[in-house]
């Protein structure tokens, strides 16, 4: 076996949340190329065809799941339908997740719980579910897409930053838990450019200031993070556990500031 061939995940099947555009549909994507069948979830059935469309040019099957996935019921149904569909479930990518930036005096409760649940109740749901169908055939691999705004402070960012700090911190507990079958690891992601920063690419301005406050000096790109996702994933990563992967350009503090005036 070359050190190539550590990175591919020949006749393994791979669940993927929010495949339909950026980070996710990129990971689908990379994983079919790696050699994996694809179970693809969002909730726009037109760009998940697409994405399906692209992962078997790759040579390998995929199948579409239309679904809400800030619903934990229709979370668990994926890992079910890996199961049904492949007859095997060996990795899971939890990409859904992100909220909106708010001031601290109107973020509610109610708005702290809700990101809460779109970003590690959403992981921990899907999971929970695929675990035990990973283990029929020995184990699989967990990857967990959180942010480095979940490690760094940044005005605004209270609620986002506190639900991929946490979901961090639960990639590190799960990770003891479920070793040593079941690996999981969280890739700290940074600006991506992806259709969440249209505002930033339409505007040359924003885009340079952000550009200059990140010391590759560059958005990143999907494929940056589905890279990090396929190696993750795969035997290459085989000794990796419960870690934390930063790709994010660099970065030590948030490269987009929150135009919040003091109290």
């Amino acid at each position: 076996m070359t050190i190539l061939d550590r990175f591919r995940v020949s006749g393994q099947v791979a669940v993927v949340t929010g495949a339909g555009r950026g980070i996710g549909e990129a990971s689908a994507i990379a994983l079919a190329e790696a050699g994996a069948d694809v179970v693809i979830s969002a909730r726009t059935e037109e760009q998940l065809q697409q994405t399906a469309a692209a992962s078997e040019a790759a040579g390998r099957r995929a199948h579409v799941v239309v679904a809400d996935l800030n619903e934990v019921d229709q979370l668990k149904g994926l890992a079910t339908a890996a199961k049904d569909v492949f007859g095997r479930l060996d990795i899971v990518v939890n990409n859904v997740g992100g909220t909106m930036p708010r001031a601290y005096l109107d973020t509610s409760v109610g708005f702290l719980e809700r990101a809460f649940h779109w970003n590690v109740s959403t992981a921990h749901a899907l999971t929970t579910a695929a675990v035990p169908i990973m283990l029929e055939n020995g184990g699989g691999a967990v990857v967990n897409i959180a942010s480095v705004v979940g490690k760094l402070s940044g005005r605004g960012y209270l609620a986002y930053g506190t639900g991929k700090g946490a979901l961090i911190h639960y990639t590190e507990l799960a990770a003891t838990d479920l070793a040593p079958k079941v690996r999981m690891n969280a890739i700290a992601v940074g600006s991506i450019a992806t259709s969440a920063l249209d505002i930033v690419m339409s505007n040359d301005e924003m885009r340079t200031a952000i550009e200059n406050a990140t010391p590759l000096r560059r958005l990143g790109r999907p494929d940056d993070i589905a890279a990090a996702v396929v190696y993750l994933a795969s035997p290459a990563g085989s000794y990796l556990t419960g870690a934390v992967l930063d790709v994010h350009g660099g970065l030590s503090r948030p490269n987009m500031d929150m135009p919040i005036p003091d109290l």
